[in-house]
């Protein structure tokens, strides 16, 4: 791909997109269509905007360059400052831009995304529980462990990201 920039005095080759490996949701419909319910079934009673952190942190953990582009255009879309999202991927260095629920959130969902690390930590669980509700407590589980699931059809199958439109999908 050649991109002109606006002064037409440079010229930018940047590297071929790489194509889908495969289109699974083209090949296996009920397993789309189970994992829609599933998403629209975990977010309920979940906050917005901490909906899409978690989703963007899982992301960038699991290396899902399909679902970054999507839930930071959705995040974008439903007014997520830019700043907020660009400090995710060091947020235990940028805790200030972030509420202690969120703080809680983004520290459980890096512990069950990465559990090669070793099971939950006890304390993590802890922290998140005095900040969620039970049932709300449930929901942010299930919403992490439903991106987790989106993140591995999307590494698997090599989506491309780029070309979502917020709320494409919803």
């Amino acid at each position: 791909m050649t991109t002109t920039h606006s002064d037409d005095t440079t010229t930018v080759e940047y590297a071929a997109e790489q194509p889908a490996r495969l289109e699974w949701a083209k090949h296996a419909p009920e397993v789309y269509k189970a994992m829609i319910r599933l998403d629209t079934a975990a977010r309920q009673g979940l906050d917005h905007k901490l909906y899409e952190l978690v989703k963007i942190r899982a992301s960038q953990i699991n290396h899902c360059a399909f679902c970054i582009d999507m839930h930071t255009k959705d995040a974008l879309a439903t007014g997520e400052s830019v700043e907020r999202i660009l400090q995710l991927s060091a947020w235990d260095e940028s805790r200030h831009f972030y509420t202690a629920k969120e703080l809680a959130a983004l520290e459980l969902t890096e512990a069950v995304t990465v559990l090669t690390d070793g099971f939950v930590p006890d304390e993590v669980y802890e922290n998140a529980a005095k900040h969620f509700e039970e049932a709300e407590l449930a929901q942010l589980i299930a919403a992490i462990t439903v991106i987790n699931a989106w993140n591995r059809f999307g590494v698997t199958c090599r989506m491309a990201p780029g070309h979502y439109q917020p709320g494409q999908y919803k």
